[in-house]
């Protein structure tokens, strides 16, 4: 743990996703993905690679707090609204709190292309457990 909280590690799917954090707190984090190799069959961004990535930034950010619990974090819920497609650039989600409780921890999920175009928004809830 550094700053009283626990960091990201990325898993295997983040890593195969082309996922970087680039910033991490309790209260917001933000991450990239790139588009390329992450498209569905007409050469669009793939709405489960989106959905991966907004997963990702979502439960990392409640990780990050549940860490300052002595505490882990399971999704519960995810949803996730698909504005616009993109076939090319990498793509920026941020995970911004909504509600930083004890039991639960819920995020809203903003994710952009490089031009700052709104492609997806998501919120994802996850439940603080005790580690095993």
């Amino acid at each position: 743990m550094s700053d009283g909280w626990w960091r990201i590690s990325p898993g295997a799917l983040d890593d195969k996703l082309g996922i970087e954090v680039r910033e991490q707190s309790p209260d917001r984090v933000v991450a990239t993905m790139p588009v390329a190799g992450n498209t569905q069959s007409l050469g669009r961004l793939h709405g489960g690679a989106s959905a991966a990535l907004a997963e990702a930034v979502g439960s990392w950010a409640a990780m990050v707090h549940a860490s300052t619990l002595g505490k882990v974090c399971v999704g519960v819920d995810l949803n996730i609204t698909h504005h616009r497609g993109a076939r090319d650039g990498v793509l920026t989600a941020t995970a911004t709190a909504l509600h930083r409780g004890r039991r639960t921890a819920t995020y809203d999920i903003r994710i952009d292309d490089a031009g700052g175009r709104l492609v997806a928004t998501a919120r994802i809830t996850n439940l603080l457990v005790d580690r095993d």
